[in-house]
This record gives C-alpha cells, structure tokens and sequence, in this order.
C-alpha cells in the first residue's frame, strides 16, 4: 500500500476553551451567573469585584513591569442598531448632596453587635428575616392537642393521627392501619372505638375540617361548627350529604326541585359551600415567596421604547492592577508563568461576561423592537414571532437565541415576562396575515370572561365566533388553549344566572 500526502482545504468549528466558557455564561441565569463570578473571584488572584469608592494604588514594593492597560480585554464591536439601548454603566452618578466623608455610624444605628441576630421588633429589620419560619400544620394541631386533657393513650393516638394527615389537611390512612401504628408503639391494646373518638377530638380543631377523609366529609365539618343561626346552613349541609353530585355537575334544575327552592335561594345555599376551604391544611406550612429579578427594563422614553440592562444582575468585574504589575516580561520562573495563566484566564472570562451582556441587550432590543404593539396595547396585539426571525435579524444562530432567552426576564411597564414568552407560534388569518397565540389566547380569556355565566360559550362556539373576527382556528386547538390557562370547561363554568 503506497502512502502519499494530499493538500485539501476546509472549515469546521473549533470549541476552544474560551468560546465554550463564553456558551456556557450566556446560558445562566442571573443568580448562577453570580454564583459563577464569585467562583471565579475565588479562584482567580487577578480578579476583583469594580468598586467606585475603591481607589486602590498598588504599594511601591515592586516596580511595575506591565500597566495595566496592556491587559485590559479587546472589547467585541457587535454593530450598532436604530434602537436606542444602553449597557450597564460602570460608574453612577453620586449626588451632591451624599455626605461621601461620613461614617457609616453617622448615617445608621449600629447598637447590635457583629453578628447578633436581628431584633424582630425592629422596624428595619429585613422583611425577609421577619418570618424564617411558618408554622406547619403539624406543629398547629399538636400545640392544640398539648392543650386537651387526654389520657396517655389517648395523646399517643392522637400524635399517629396526627403524623397521618397530609399537607392538605386530609387523613391518609384507614382508622385500623392507625390503630395498628399505636399498638406496635405501645404494646397495649386499642379498641377501633377509642381511635374513632380520638380522631374526631382532632377534627374538632383549627382549622375546620382538618383530619376528614374525603371532600365530601371535610365540607360537612366545616358547615357543622358554624352557628346554627346561620342562614341557609341547614340546606347546605343537605347539599353536601345527598347532592354533592349534582352541585359538581352544575345540575340546578334538579338541585332546585330537590331542595324545593328558588333560584335565589339556591344561590345563597351554593354562596355558602363555595366559602368553604376543601384545602384546610393549605394556609399552613414553610412557602417561601420567591421573587424575579429582571434583566432587562424596558420603559418608554419620548414615544420610544428604551432597553437597558439591570446593572445589579451584572457584577463589574476587572483585573486586580497590583497583581498584574507584578508580571515581569522576561522571566519564565513558575510563580511569573502562573501570574500569567491567571491573567489570561481572567482577560478570558471578563470578554466573555461583556460579549454576554451585548447579547442580551442586542436579542432583547430586537425583540422589543418586533412587539412594540404588544408594550402599546396588551397581549391581543402580540405578533408570532420565532427563534429564526430574531437570529436571521442579528445574524446570530437560532440555539444562541434560545440561550440568550432561557431563564431570562424583562421587565415592562405590563409586567415581568420571560424572554421566550415573547415568541410564539401563529395561526393564519382569513385575510391572508397571521395572529399568534398569545394574541389568541388573550382574546378566548377576554370572551370567557364577558360570557353569560347562566349559559357559558362552548369550545365550539367560541371558534366560530374567532371565525367571523378572521381567525380561523379548530375546536380542538381552542381547548387546548383553554386548558393551558386553567379555564374549566362551559360545563363547569355555568352558574345561576
């Protein structure tokens, strides 16, 4: 077999380690952006966090060999648009009036010691630390059960029917599994009785209709423990132990002959049940509020939409100046050769959080820019609009966009929105144009919304009626549409007029 050399030419992709950080950066959220900052912060010695009150001026120890501005990174140029947006500024305005020279004591109280936990009676104390813990329900019943007189068996039934009922409010097990629980504990026997009297002690408690076993149970113990003065709490009771079917149903002709009451009546009745809580264990347990913060901010500005970056998501990252002056131009020691390999990582990982943010502004002006009726008029307005209409426009791949837009938000004067919910797919128009989905969506919730309650649009009614405003859409397509908003069926949705 003769061997030869040949010449051919071609391109392909190389993932350098410097584009595959820059990928992965544009991927993350804002938190996990700053969590991948602050590792690379303690990783890197030539890193540091920009800090406009920090003058630092690096001792005169070392000559240095290098300015800094030799290491500075080459800033991407990504070409400008017709749309005013800015970037993130490295330094803000410091009003005048701002005693700089003051010391923090001066401005604030700082009476509590380093460390000492903050007093729950101060006003300004972080909300956020005010309530760290929520009671569960758990806990709930069991400082009201501490409070009964019980025998000690009695409370040791009382803990396993307690440890039965979920976050809900409902007890999980049978009484003879709980019975079973309670004499493997205690070696003693248990008559079913005793669980029975037990459990309906627990019952008792707050909050109403704790520890029932069905819905049906848990409505009767709310409607029990109201006073037997309450209007309508008789009848109610009576709907909810023999025609609970037919209130689900919405049957009220029968309801209404059944009951032998008028149609008013049965609205008072029915006002009553759907002020019940089927859910009692739902106000208690460790919810937290988690709240978004925006990348981006959209505002309009004399008629036009302006797009800047939240300067508080992007961290401002720069290159220590002592460090770096500590790199001496001829010398291949070790600890030189690692200054630089510092430094390089650094001039890497900083280009790459600026070439983020130019992304992000970019795809989020262009955005901005196709949906401007959707920041004028509200969602009926919103344009289909997809991937490859944003990436043909930048000039950008479509998996880019789709990066750029994951787990990113924009805040409008409509709302906060992730990225992606501003992309969505259409539907063809009589007239030959296209409405999206989103447009479609908000024009069923507004029909739904003004419908006759006592005799609701179906799925098909409403596709005629889009029909004849142009939009021609399939029954099954404005189901599925309905669904994904959680609006119950016409069935569902009927009430007495």
């Amino acid at each position: 077999m003769k061997q030869t050399l040949q010449l051919k030419l071609g391109q392909q992709l190389t993932m350098t380690p410097q584009l595959q950080q820059a990928i992965r950066l544009l991927q993350l959220s804002s938190l996990e952006l700053s969590l991948e900052i602050q590792q690379a912060l303690d990783s890197n010695m030539m890193l540091e966090l920009e800090d406009e009150e920090d003058h630092f001026e690096a001792p005169d120890l070392v000559a240095p060999e290098y300015s800094v501005a030799e290491y500075e990174a080459e800033e991407s140029d990504f070409g400008g648009d017709d749309w005013e947006s800015s970037a993130p500024s490295t330094t803000e305005d410091i009003p005048e009036e701002l005693p700089v020279d003051s010391d923090w004591e001066d401005l604030f109280d700082s009476t509590l010691p380093q460390g000492a936990p903050a007093n729950p009676n101060d006003d300004d104390a972080s909300f956020e630390t005010a309530s760290a813990h929520q009671e569960s329900l758990q806990e709930h019943l069991l400082w009201q059960v501490n409070l009964l007189p019980m025998t000690e068996l009695d409370r040791r039934i009382a803990h396993a029917v307690i440890d039965a009922i979920n976050d809900a409010g409902y007890l999980e097990i049978d009484i003879d599994e709980i019975k079973d629980v309670v004499v493997r504990d205690t070696q003693e026997a248990v008559l079913i009785e005793e669980v029975v009297a037990v459990l309906k002690q627990i019952q008792a408690l707050d909050p109403a209709g704790v520890g029932a076993r069905n819905p049906q149970e848990c409505l009767l113990l709310q409607l029990r423990q109201f006073a037997v003065e309450t209007a309508w709490r008789e009848e109610a009771i009576r709907v909810c132990e023999d025609y609970l079917e037919l209130l689900a149903a919405r049957d009220y002709p029968q309801l209404m002959r059944r009951l032998k009451l008028s149609q008013e009546e049965l609205r008072q009745v029915i006002t009553l049940v759907q002020s019940l809580n089927p859910r009692p264990g739902s106000t208690f347990g460790d919810s937290k509020t988690e709240y978004l913060v925006p990348d981006v901010f959209v505002r309009k500005v004399k008629s036009r939409w302006k797009v800047e970056l939240n300067p508080q998501t992007i961290p401002q990252v720069r290159i220590n100046p002592y460090y770096a002056s500590m790199i001496r131009r001829a010398e291949n020691g070790a600890a030189n050769n690692s200054l630089r390999t510092h430094l390089q990582e650094a001039k890497w990982f900083i280009k790459s959080l600026q070439s983020r943010s130019e992304t992000l502004l970019r795809v989020a002006t262009a955005i901005v820019e196709r949906q401007r009726a959707f920041l004028d008029h509200g969602e009926e307005a919103m344009k289909p609009l997809v991937l490859h209409d944003i990436a043909e426009t930048l000039s950008m791949h479509e998996s880019t966009i789709s990066r750029v837009t994951t787990r990113k938000y924009m805040y409008t004067p409509r709302g906060t929105f992730e990225l992606k919910y501003f992309f969505s797919s259409h539907v063809a128009t009589l007239l030959g144009g296209e409405a999206s989905s989103t447009a479609i969506r908000a024009v069923i919730r507004k029909l739904i919304a003004a419908e006759n309650v006592g005799k609701p649009f179906s799925d098909s009614k409403i596709a005629s009626i889009l029909l004849k405003q142009g939009i021609n859409v399939a029954r099954r397509t404005i189901a599925k549409y309905r669904e994904g908003m959680q609006i119950p069926p016409s069935n569902e949705r009927k009430q007495l007029a």
